[in-house]
């Protein structure tokens, strides 16, 4: 039997000192047991292959991480990292390793399917273990609310892997915005116009129908909060983002990466009205072939007035061409074009820096630092109490509820109103619902009452 959330205890391992330095911001974690013992958290690895693997290996780089368990719902997935750290602990049950080793563990990266991530991210909040979930941060609205709540009560230390977040791109957009180069955005273009998984699927009428299943493959565990539905391939090995029920498709893939420093440091909050201007392909199980979705969004005060960002995704479903950008020329596949009422802006994804398309103007020196260039190192760093993680969920969070919107709207269509005040989509009662969601599976219920 799993421990119930609502006993777990933190450990002093990362107990919290309220603090103000410069470098750091508002708080900052201490433990002075960790600083006499050990440079290095022990970590577990929760998701051992494709992206989880990505993040594991890039905690266990940074010369930070001890890693003393893996876990992943075929646990043949863990043994790469078995054969290099021999004494890890197996699991294939996220709960039961928390049961078992606790009291052991500091950190932990998630890198599992979107709608595992919000159970996973809890339990590790309410044990007191430093969190590292891979993005988009959950699955709902209603999950990332709970997920900057939890952060909020236990004083979690809590990163989403949006790695631009730590690089040169974030740290130039924001001295851009507070030098004034960057003021006065009206509309945002960003698209993602490569090839997914679900594009050569076509019109699905059903769910696949029941294949064999891996030998040792926990299917309970891997289904979560979700519904039980019978294993296929086209749900596992990644084929999971296309499904609404699993996944968060183009938009809460790559949006996290696009859109993360527009939305930080124009303060942009959450959109009043969300529009699908193209559906290609709409459908009831997976997402559309190609979207456009637009997002409108409030003043917020001098220099950020009104502004819209619409985001285009499909192979052939480009943004419209900036005119500053020439001929020959085009907006990268995964990018983005900023307008303000003076300049037009460049940019890409990740940690990709923006040009300016406009008449050249003077900019100062970006600020630079270490972990500023490497979002794992900033992570296992706070879990020491050293730094303040860049992404974490009061940051990452709200950004990543304006992708769950537009992901509604790329299932429903139409035209959404939302209420932020009140965290209601106020004219479809349909879409409404989606913000919470399918109900939890029996036996999941917890992770929502925290």
């Amino acid at each position: 039997m799993t421990k119930t959330l609502t006993n777990a205890s933190r450990r002093s391992f990362l107990k919290t000192a309220t603090i103000a330095t410069a470098g750091i911001g508002t708080f900052a974690l201490e433990s002075a047991n960790a600083a006499e013992t050990s440079d290095k958290v022990n970590l577990a690895i929760i998701g051992c292959t494709n992206r989880g693997a990505a993040i594991g290996n890039d905690a266990i780089k940074s010369g930070l991480a001890n890693v003393v368990a893996l876990c992943d719902v075929d646990p043949s997935r863990t043994d790469r990292f078995k054969a290099q750290h021999p004494d890890a602990k197996v699991y294939d049950d996220f709960r039961k390793m928390f049961d078992d080793m606790g009291g052991k563990i500091d950190a932990c990266t998630v890198g599992t399917p979107d709608h595992t991530h919000f159970p996973i991210a809890m339990r590790a909040i309410s044990e007191g273990v430093a969190v590292y979930v891979e993005k988009p941060l959950a699955h709902t609205f209603e999950e990332c609310e709970l997920l900057i709540a939890a952060e909020k009560k236990h004083n979690g230390i809590c990163q989403m892997g949006n790695q631009g977040h730590s690089s040169s791109q974030r740290m130039q957009f924001k001295t851009w915005v507070d030098e004034g180069i960057i003021k006065n955005v009206r509309r945002v273009d960003a698209c993602m116009n490569k090839g997914r998984r679900w594009h050569p699927w076509g019109n699905v009428t059903s769910y696949p129908a029941a294949e064999t299943m891996p030998s040792g493959m926990n299917w309970d565990v891997w289904s979560a909060t979700a519904p039980m539905r019978d294993y296929s391939k086209r749900l596992d090995g990644g084929n999971w983002r296309g499904w609404y029920d699993y996944g968060n498709g183009a938009f809460g893939d790559w949006g996290p990466h696009t859109l993360d420093s527009i939305h930080r440091f124009l303060e942009l909050g959450l959109p009043y009205e969300v529009r699908a201007d193209k559906l290609e392909g709409p459908n009831d199980l997976i997402y559309p072939m190609a979207t456009t979705i637009a997002f409108e969004f409030a003043e917020r005060g001098p220099g950020m007035p009104a502004m819209s960002i619409n985001w285009y995704d499909g192979v052939k479903n480009q943004p419209p061409q900036p005119k500053e950008l020439g001929k020959g020329k085009s907006v990268p596949a995964c990018g983005k074009v900023i307008y303000s009422d003076d300049l037009t802006f460049l940019g890409g994804t990740h940690s990709a820096k923006l040009s300016i398309l406009s008449d050249p103007v003077e900019t100062p020196d970006v600020p630079a630092g270490e972990t500023n260039q490497n979002h794992m190192k900033n992570f296992l760093l706070a879990a020491m109490g050293k730094e303040e993680c860049n992404s974490k969920f009061a940051v990452s969070g709200p950004l990543t509820q304006v992708f769950m919107l537009g992901c509604i709207a790329q299932r429903l269509g139409g035209t959404l109103k939302f209420d932020a005040a009140k965290r209601e989509i106020t004219n479809n009662e349909r879409a409404n619902q989606l913000l919470k969601g399918n109900p939890p599976r029996k036996g999941w219920e917890e992770y929502y009452t925290l």
